[in-house]
């Protein structure tokens, strides 16, 4: 029994040093500069990844279909896949020409082994060599069933029409019926395609023939932010946008412009891609950047007048899935009254925010950076459908909007 319990701990520790190796996670569409994994069905969407421990591992992914929730549905994997829904992962490349080595992972889904046949959300899981997960990714696959309008405006609520907007919308159904929407009907909002920022759990506010209308004035409002903050590290040697200083050990070192905190700051439009990140270099002789891109430390520099109270600081953003762990926590220097992070990240264009969390466990993204009406976000709508005696929910259409600062 206890060799049994020093086999299953041990096991434990490879895959928690997998994970600790896994790096530059992405699941697109195949389109360039298109960063949501919620697309038709039917759209071949590609997962990658790296392994800096650069010795071709063995992994598989799995995909399982969720309830409108993101619970395990009811189906069989037979009943929403045509194949497998579990199968080794067997385009590996490695880097060339890099200073820190790594194994590339990729896998188109579907493809001939995994064909996809039903609508809905799904989870994608990479598992390692003893079947332990490694790491988890949403997809949403939707039919054009129903159109979705998405209207995105200033804040109604006056203690928050600086700060806040509004989204509102209408599911048009004339190819539906739908008998009990209050039942039948569920939809979600994500912001920036952050799943740990939606709005579930709505019911229509309004009932037309063929037509519901979400017209909420304070459910449906979001924190502004701000415009994400960015770098570019395209060059590994030299400076490229917002890198103030590189050197060079085991890796380069980036240096980013340090940020200034000002708890005074008002909305300046500066052009993002909310969030998202883009890998690329300009050092490779093939022009191939999933394996010629380094990898290089990146340094951010937080200023502040004093140490937040009772709050931890993170960098921010879809580098790592918007996630918050202690790998991208900044530490506070009294000696320079500065907050800093050090993440080892691929060449390539990031967006990044700073988030604070307090002592009630709630992810602030606005408390540093402020929150402004002005601020572009894209907004999407997922509308799912699941009549009477049905085992699953479909997705019967999304919409998108954006804020439009004439309204």
């Amino acid at each position: 029994m206890f060799k049994y319990c020093i086999l299953y701990f041990f096991l434990i520790f490879v895959s928690f040093l997998e994970a600790q190796n896994i790096k530059t996670i992405q699941l697109r569409p195949l389109q360039e500069n298109n960063f949501s994994a919620i697309v038709p069905l039917g759209t071949v969407l590609e997962l990658s990844f790296d392994d800096l421990e650069a010795d071709s591992r063995e992994y598989q992914y799995k995909v399982e279909h969720m309830t409108h929730d993101w619970q395990k549905s009811r189906l069989l994997s037979s009943q929403y896949i045509d194949g497998f829904d579990q199968n080794y992962i067997n385009n590996v490349t490695n880097s060339f020409n890099t200073f820190q080595s790594y194994s590339h992972y990729e896998v188109k889904i579907p493809n001939v082994n995994t064909v996809i046949t039903k609508s809905g959300n799904y989870l994608l899981s990479v598992l390692d060599a003893y079947d332990e997960v490694v790491f988890t990714r949403r997809f949403v696959l939707y039919e054009n069933l129903a159109t979705i309008g998405v209207s995105v405006a200033r804040s109604r609520n006056t203690k928050t029409v600086n700060t806040q907007q509004t989204i509102q919308f209408s599911v048009n159904h004339p190819n539906i019926q739908i008998n009990n929407p209050g039942l039948e009907i569920n939809v979600a909002i994500i912001k920036n395609n952050n799943w740990n920022e939606t709005i579930t759990d709505l019911q229509p506010t309004f009932f037309k023939p063929n037509q519901l209308l979400y017209t909420y004035t304070n459910k449906t409002n979001f924190w502004g932010d701000n415009e994400y903050l960015n770098f570019d590290s395209k060059i590994i040697r030299n400076k490229s946008l917002n890198i103030v200083k590189i050197t060079k050990d085991d890796v380069f070192n980036h240096y980013i412009y340090p940020y200034e905190y000002n708890e005074f700051l008002e909305y300046t439009y500066n052009p993002d891609i909310n969030g998202q990140f883009v890998i690329r270099t300009l050092e490779g002789n093939d022009n191939d950047n999933d394996t010629e891109a380094d990898y290089a430390l990146m340094h951010f520099t937080l200023q502040v007048d004093e140490m937040f109270k009772e709050k931890e600081v993170y960098v921010y953003g879809a580098y790592n899935d918007f996630s918050i762990s202690n790998k991208n926590r900044m530490y506070f220097n009294p000696n320079t009254n500065a907050y800093n992070a050090s993440i080892l990240l691929k060449q390539g264009f990031y967006n990044y925010t700073y988030a604070t969390i307090g002592t009630d466990g709630l992810v602030n993204t606005h408390q540093i950076n402020g929150s402004f009406f002005e601020t572009e976000n894209e907004y999407t709508v997922i509308t799912y459908y699941k009549p009477f005696g049905s085992l699953y929910d479909r997705v019967i259409g999304v919409g998108t909007g954006f804020f439009n600062q004439n309204r």
